[in-house]
């Protein structure tokens, strides 16, 4: 114990002079003094609070006092923006109104559309009264038939007239009927027969129908015997 407690005295003398012969040296610290700030910019926290009962409480009413507790004043807030109401209530109004009027218009009437007046089509062809007479007796008979009217190449013109007996007419046959009496169109015929005129001529020779036809001109398109034409 002796031991030690020489040691550590020996230690610290020689400390000492190494403090007191030491280079550096000691640092200084400059003091500067600072002014407070005697107004402050931001307001304080409790600025915009007002006196509720939290801050300052409400008093408490004495005994026998009849008379209500003052009321602390309170802030006036700003009035809200009323939103549009009759718009909203417009709306609506309109889209109810909507479905009535399609229901209305779905139960009137619609309107008729006009229809076009259909004309009577002129006959393709005429029939003479002596024509229809003999046609009368022919159908008249035990077994009737009809008359078919037709055109084929044959002449000096090219084009004649044909007639012959058929059962029923075909399916694009014209038909025409005058006083009671049909008479049948060929198709392929009908565009040189339009508007002819269909007559029966009887004398000491012979007895035929023939045709007054004004789509030929009798000087140039139809032949000196009488029996073909051109269109």
């Amino acid at each position: 114990m002796f031991a030690s407690r020489s040691i550590t005295r020996i230690a610290l003398r020689r400390g000492c002079p190494l403090r007191q012969f030491s280079t550096s040296r000691p640092l200084a610290v400059s003091y500067h003094s600072y002014t407070l700030p005697t107004h402050t910019s931001t307001p304080p926290r409790n600025d915009d609070v007002p006196e509720t009962s939290i801050t300052q409480p409400d008093p408490l009413p004495k005994v026998h006092e009849t008379r209500p507790p003052p009321q602390q004043p309170q802030h006036p807030q700003p009035p809200k923006q009323q939103e549009p109401a009759p718009t909203q209530n417009a709306t609506p109004a309109t889209s109810a109104s909507a479905p009535k009027l399609s229901e209305t218009e779905a139960q009137k009437p619609k309107a008729a559309r006009p229809r076009p007046k259909l004309r009577p089509r002129k006959a393709a062809m005429k029939l003479t009264p002596s024509a229809v007479e003999q046609l009368r007796e022919l159908l008249d008979q035990p077994e009737p038939k009809l008359i078919k009217v037709g055109v084929r190449n044959r002449g000096c013109s090219g084009l004649a007239y044909h007639l012959e007996y058929v059962d029923k007419p075909g399916a694009f046959d014209e038909t025409v009927e005058q006083d009671g009496v049909k008479v049948l169109i060929d198709s392929k015929a009908l565009f040189s027969i339009i508007g002819s005129e269909m007559d029966y001529v009887e004398d000491k020779l012979n007895q035929r129908f023939v045709f007054k036809n004004p789509n030929i001109n009798p000087s140039e398109e139809e032949c000196g015997c009488g029996e073909s034409f051109m269109v």
